[in-house]
């Protein structure tokens, strides 16, 4: 038998939120790659425009403070996305996508934590 597996949506990553009105954005995605739904996302000091949140560097994307909720092609040219941006919301911490600099449990519980700060949590099993 033929196993097909459907893309991870919106519904994966978000399980609740208070408000979209309140905890939503419109965001300027960097261009260069695609980002995938559930990515966490970082804030370009300078720019003001998203992508993944590293594990390093000093450009303010290091600090996660956003989740994608759609995904979005952005190789060729910035784009817009939407995002959390805010809590209190609840994401599914097994739909999250990160950066590969963010490539072990420390890094990865760290990414957490920095959501956490902005209200939004991740939970195993939501």
């Amino acid at each position: 038998m033929t196993v097909l597996n459907q893309p991870l949506t919106m519904g994966d990553v978000l399980k609740y939120e208070v408000n979209p009105n309140y905890t939503r954005e419109t965001i300027t995605l960097l261009a260069g790659m695609p980002y995938p739904v559930g990515s966490i996302l970082g804030r370009i000091t300078a720019s003001g425009k998203y992508k993944l949140a590293t594990s390093g560097g000093s450009d303010g994307a290091q600090t996660a403070s956003a989740v994608l909720l759609y995904a979005v092609d952005a190789t060729l040219a910035d784009a817009t996305g939407i995002v959390v941006a805010r809590g209190p919301a609840i994401v599914s911490r097994a739909a999250l996508a990160y950066d590969a600099t963010v490539d072990d449990g420390a890094k990865i519980i760290t990414k957490i934590g920095q959501l956490a700060a902005a209200g939004i949590l991740a939970r195993d099993t939501a």
